[in-house]
């Protein structure tokens, strides 16, 4: 059928003429109404959307010289964020000549990895950038 066929066709018809194939030796068109083919495909990528599984990534900011007490509190956080399905960044902050301390720093962050390791995983090992050490840990994946 030529164009001008086909456009008269989807007029008589209050519709649309769209291209489906632009293959030069012979282009495919589709009679269609593009306003509701568009409306569809958009609530077809809401609906994938929604069901995507996002995540965040928590911080959690502690020093080498941290206390017991506050090792637990920071734990239970830290729990509490991978059981909702985020990923957990423990930044170790080293000031001053803290610096000359790095293993006591990397026993911290391993004693974190430990308390966490029945639901998490860590994704790198202990990584000093400047004067911050710090891991990720993510969820372990379910079997």
């Amino acid at each position: 059928m030529n164009l001008a066929d086909a456009l008269d066709l989807a007029y008589e018809k209050k519709l649309d003429l769209v291209m489906v194939s632009p293959n030069p030796e012979m282009p495919v068109c589709k009679i269609m109404n593009y306003g509701k083919y568009k409306f569809e495909q958009a609530k077809k990528e809401k609906e994938a959307r929604k069901k995507q599984k996002t995540f965040e990534l928590k911080e959690i900011r502690i020093t080498p010289n941290i206390e017991q007490h506050d090792f637990e509190f920071k734990a239970k956080n830290a729990r509490k964020f991978i059981e909702d399905g985020n990923k957990v960044k423990i930044t170790l902050k080293f000031r001053g000549r803290e610096m000359n301390y790095i293993k006591l720093g990397e026993e911290v962050l391993k004693n974190f990895i430990e308390e966490l390791s029945d639901i998490s995983i860590p994704e790198k090992k202990p990584i000093l950038e400047g004067r911050n050490m710090f891991i990720i840990l993510a969820k372990k994946a379910d079997k």
